[in-house]
């Protein structure tokens, strides 16, 4: 029987890739090659080092197989990681972790692109840390230390290889002759003079350490003479480099105690780079704590370090702290910060799954971090992954009781809606809408609310906006938080495309009327600006009726059409100035005292919001004079307002908790605008008088002198106002004129209020709330009125049970 011998270079797990995509580098002394390399089965990148033997090159062969055993049996962490090798009569294979040498590094990095400081101090730090290790606790000689036996890894760290010519520290083994000259200029000059004295163990590896130094910042050494000529080598390091190139070998640092001089106070090693690398390896024996304050003081740093370490070793850090550890939100900061070094791919993959995690985590702290900086990672979300994993546990923040969260997950709204499908933006996100802006207790909240429909209109649905848009506006031009009915306002204008001509005229500009009398003169002159845009339409339309289909053309338009641009572009001063504004807001509600502050350009800013709760808040004067519209005018300039960014973030909206506990002298809800102004049922239901009519109110108000109403009779034919039926229909044999102006926007609202209960019309916002009780204010002022009515009568009995006093009586304390 015959027997096949296997190829074991067939059979080993690793390969390299071919020279056309990678070229394999010779190493100085031309015995070894390295290869790029990937695992057969996974396709996992590593490093392939090749040594072919040849015939007549026994000691070099020799020298190779030392290497190959040394690398094999030593692990430490600065030490090349072996992975795995294979050793034939022809060749020796040697499998680490995908690493490049140092010169092959540097050329890659280009011009301009030279390692700082930071990197060339803890590169050191591993060299020398990996020195100290042979040396003290191996007690050998490394004996080639040199820019090509330093190898750097992915993270940008160095790791010590070139073990070829290791020896024993212990003198018991002859050193192995290199037999390469361009390695000469790097040995020691006690070792071409056998008179003078060897020194330490440490003294030859601790010369060839100064020449590392002198060309990592010098570039290559021409000379060993050079190295008297300092160059770049920082101001920091030169005490401890002249050290270690010092004539005398004996007064050459142990790599040990070099290591220590370095980290001493102003140091060269003593920076923040240094520390947060020396943290991470030992971060899993840290206390919880001293991780806390790490990861929280790690997102200022990170923009001074490296990308590549940033990716590859401050990264899994943070996945790892999440996955088992206790770092929670913390983490968030620098996890968004460290994800925009990674492509796309990579940020589904090791950032996405940790984002769908933490949104549904109880935590509020977690919770509120990633509103706030969901910007960062909105556009790595896709639409399957908001709707079914992120939507259903941001929605819960309209319910929470923290006005920060609230808050917050209001103004997130603004990046999510575009990803929301039908049912979660027209139906769920509307419902949560009409509850904060009918019943939250927070007027910027409130405010924000309207504010971010307005932006998010262009994605509604037709429909949608047809029956939510007006409604919801209108609300808000009633609200008894001055920015609020700025915001309702501007709402009409900022989607002033989506509506047709007929609701112009017969439901905004009706509004728009009444908030033209509101107290403060800001809201008014941008009613007026407002009316004056619509009106403008109107006329257009009637000079012209042919333009009535263009300036229709996005009523019925699908969402996020042409009309996207141009409301996000009038809506643009509403972020800035809420967001600015309930920061101002909550800090004079915190101090307990009103202070006007000077909001940002483009910004709504208003008196604060009147108190909800507690007892003894003295109410404002019935003629108090409304707060100065100068503390929060709104840019009139549509230029500026589009140029003013969006900075919700930029405040600390998470102050917002003391909104609910401070009190303010404001006047009470009752005396609001929003309680005197009459309800649209009043104006739809009330009617003419035909008694009386017109005329007798004018004929008993008219002034003596002015003249008498005129009592020539009307010609004939002429029918006179009052005899006109204005509710009914026109007779069978002539059409009413009015009829059909009459019954159609009936037919609207009737359509309207089955497509969408809550945001249709004045009628039902006045039921949603008749059906859930009184409000919240109310009921408080109800208690506060029972507590003051009760501690009077306690009073009146004291006083009654203890008589009146005697003139000329003491009182007693």
């Amino acid at each position: 029987m015959w027997f096949f011998s296997r190829d074991p270079i067939r059979d080993f797990p690793f390969e390299a890739v071919s020279p056309a995509e990678s070229p394999p580098l010779p190493l100085p002394g031309g015995s070894w090659l390295l290869h790029r390399g990937r695992r057969k089965a996974t396709g996992e990148p590593v490093s392939l080092f090749v040594y072919d033997v040849k015939p007549g090159h026994e000691e070099q062969t020799q020298i190779a197989k030392a290497a190959f055993k040394h690398l094999k049996t030593l692990r430490h962490p600065n030490i090349l990681s072996y992975i795995d090798g294979l050793e034939t009569e022809k060749c020796l294979h040697v499998v680490t972790e995908p690493v490049m040498p140092l010169p092959a590094y540097l050329e890659s990095r280009g011009e301009g692109r030279e390692l700082s400081e930071l990197e060339i101090s803890w590169g050191l730090h591993q060299i020398v840390k990996a020195l100290s290790f042979l040396v003290n606790d191996c007690h050998l000689i490394h004996n080639h230390v040199c820019p090509a036996a330093i190898f750097v890894d992915r993270a940008g760290e160095w790791k010590l290889g070139g073990l070829d010519y290791m020896c024993s520290a212990q003198g018991d083994a002859a050193v192995p002759r290199k037999g390469v000259p361009e390695l000469e200029k790097y040995d020691p000059p006690e070792l071409a003079d056998s008179s003078k004295s060897v020194g330490e163990k440490w003294s030859a590896d601790m010369w060839r350490l100064g020449c590392l130094i002198w060309e990592v910042f010098n570039g290559p050494l021409p000379r060993s003479s050079s190295l008297r000529s300092l160059g770049k080598i920082p101001k920091s390091l030169v005490p401890h480099y002249c050290e270690l190139v010092g004539a005398n070998p004996k007064l050459r640092p142990n790599p040990a105690k070099f290591l220590q001089n370095c980290r001493g106070p102003g140091g060269f090693m003593d920076n923040s780079f240094v520390e947060t690398n020396l943290f991470l390896e030992e971060i899993q024996i840290k206390e919880p704590a001293e991780r806390q304050k790490f990861f929280q003081e790690l997102s200022a740093n990170l923009d001074s370090f490296p990308e590549d370490f940033c990716r590859h070793k401050v990264l899994p850090q943070l996945l790892t702290a999440f996955e088992f550890g206790s770092a929670g939100a913390v983490i968030l900061i620098p996890l968004f910060k460290v994800g925009k070094f990674l492509n796309a791919q990579e940020y589904q993959q090791k950032i996405i799954p940790i984002i769908v995690k933490m949104f549904s985590s109880p935590d509020r702290a977690m919770r509120i971090r990633l509103l706030q900086q969901m910007e960062h990672f909105i556009q790595y979300l896709n639409e399957p992954t908001v709707n079914t994993q992120i939507f259903p546990h941001v929605v819960h923040g309209f319910l929470d009781t923290n006005p920060a969260i609230r808050e917050q997950t209001v103004k997130s709204m603004l990046l999510l809606a575009p990803k929301l499908n039908e049912n979660n933006l027209n139906v769920e996100l509307m419902k949560h809408f009409a509850r904060l802006q009918a019943r939250d207790e927070q007027g910027p909240i409130r405010c924000n609310t309207t504010v971010c429909l307005g932006k998010i209109g262009p994605y509604l649905s037709a429909s949608t906006r047809q029956s939510v848009l007006i409604s919801a506006f209108s609300r808000a031009t009633k609200d008894p938080f001055a920015p609020s009915r700025a915001a309702g306002v501007l709402g009409f204008a900022a989607t002033h495309n989506f509506y047709s001509m007929k609701d112009c005229a017969f439901k905004i500009l009706p509004v728009l009327c009444t908030v033209t009398v509101d107290p403060e003169k800001t809201v008014r002159d941008q009613a007026f600006k407002t009316m004056r845009s619509f009106i403008t339409k109107l006329e257009t339309v009637s000079e012209d009726p042919a333009q009535l289909s263009e300036l229709e053309k996005d009523v019925q338009a699908a969402s996020a059409g042409p009309g996207a641009s141009a409301a996000a572009s009038w809506a643009g001063w509403a972020v800035t100035g809420v967001s600015s504004l309930t920061s101002k807001l909550i800090r004079t509600n915190a101090g307990g005292v009103p202070v006007a502050e000077q909001a940002p350009e483009g910004a709504p800013a208003s008196t604060p919001e009147p108190p909800k709760s507690g007892a003894g808040q003295p109410s404002a004067p019935e003629g108090a004079a409304p707060a100065s519209s100068s503390h929060w005018d709104l840019e009139e300039d549509v230029t500026e307002e589009e140029s003013a960014a969006d900075r919700w973030d930029d405040e600390d909206w998470g102050s917002l908790e003391t909104t609910s506990t401070a009190g303010k002298a404001e006047t009470d809800w009752s005396a609001s605008a929003w309680d005197l102004e009459p309800s649209w049922n009043q104006k739809k239901t009330q009617r003419p008088t035909v008694d009386g009519g017109w005329g007798g109110a004018c004929e008993g108000d008219m002034a003596p002198g002015l003249g008498q109403r005129s009592t020539t009779a009307p010609p004939d034919g002429t029918k006179l106002a009052s005899d006109y039926n204005w509710e009914g229909l026109g007779s069978a044999d002539k059409p009413d004129p009015f009829s059909s102006l009459v019954e159609k926007p009936a037919a609207d609202r009737q359509r309207n209020v089955e497509a969408l209960g809550d945001w249709d019309l004045q009628d039902n916002w006045e039921a949603l709330e008749s059906e859930q009780g009184p409000s919240k204010a109310e009921l408080a002022r109800k208690k506060r009125e029972e507590r003051k009515q009760e501690m009077e009568a306690r009073r009146a009995e004291r006083k009654a049970a203890k008589g009146p006093m005697k003139l000329g009586a003491r009182k007693l304390d």
